[in-house]
């Protein structure tokens, strides 16, 4: 699937079962919920946290999560994320196509 389809099927998700979008601010606020509890899952997979009896190891879901909140970000504000997301790798390319490949503090992995 590319971003334009993902992009499309969930503005026909949306209007097919969700009636509208929820305002921008409101889907702001899902968006900084979403990610959060993205965090969550992974202070508890790769911190330091350990998982609470009951909870389980969703990253996939909570990605995936955090991904449909932006895509419907996209739609309602008249974003088409696969030019955004394209000159967004052009721009990071221009700008950093060397920075990071000369940073000695990635040599190791940042590990000293």
């Amino acid at each position: 699937m590319t971003l334009e389809e993902a992009q499309k099927q969930v503005d026909q998700w949306v209007k097919t079962y969700g009636v509208r979008y929820f305002s921008e601010l409101t889907n702001m606020t899902v968006l900084t919920e979403e990610v959060g509890e993205l965090a969550r899952v992974m202070a508890r997979k790769y911190g330091d946290q350990s998982f609470k009896e009951g909870e389980k190891d969703n990253i996939d879901e909570e990605i995936a999560d955090v991904l449909w909140v932006l895509l419907c970000i996209a739609n309602q504000t008249g974003v088409d994320i696969t030019t955004a997301f394209r000159k967004s790798m052009e721009k990071k390319t221009k700008r950093d196509n060397k920075r990071h490949i000369n940073n000695p503090k990635l040599k190791d992995h940042g590990r000293e």
